[in-house]
């Protein structure tokens, strides 16, 4: 027997809307923005005033000049931008980075330099992306075993590389 798909289509009616406070370092830069209509993400901006050179092995805080408000039951996440990792070796370092609806403060991006040559981020920069994510709340049920599956503990590498 097949497995059974379900696929759901996503509408505009599945949009939120989310307040967003620019903060005034970020004048003339654009709030974060789809780049496609197909995008998953947001592409997030560097809110620098001065270029900022990571070392290789370095972590740096790179603000991206805006708070927001996020809805109770939501939460945002910070991932990073493959073109950036792929040619560069700049990544996320605490990717995901996980914003909690009850945070109000400007977003920052960790940015790390798993390269080995220095990067330079200058000011409007596109250094990551966000995503909007429903989350939700989760509730224990403590039960003496748990339902068996093939899998069963099986974990790292447990099927073979």
């Amino acid at each position: 027997m097949g497995r059974r798909y379900t696929w759901y289509i996503l509408t505009a009616m599945d949009e939120i809307t989310v307040a967003i406070m620019p903060l005034p370092h970020a004048s003339g830069l654009p709030l974060p923005a789809y780049q496609t209509e197909g995008a998953a993400a947001m592409d997030l901006y560097a809110a620098i005033e001065h270029e900022t050179l990571i070392q290789p092995a370095e972590i740096v805080p790179i603000p991206c000049g805006f708070a927001m408000s996020l809805p109770t039951g939501y939460a945002a996440q910070v991932r990073p931008r493959s073109g950036l990792v792929a040619d560069h070796g700049i990544g996320v370092a605490n990717s995901p980075a996980t914003i909690d609806s009850d945070y109000r403060g400007e977003l920052k991006v960790l940015l790390i330099n798993l390269g080995k040559k220095e990067f330079l981020v200058v000011r409007g920069m596109r250094i990551a992306q966000l995503i909007v994510e429903r989350i939700p709340r989760v509730s224990w049920c403590t039960v003496a075993a748990l339902t068996p599956t093939d899998r069963g503990s099986g974990g790292f590498g447990h099927t073979g590389f």
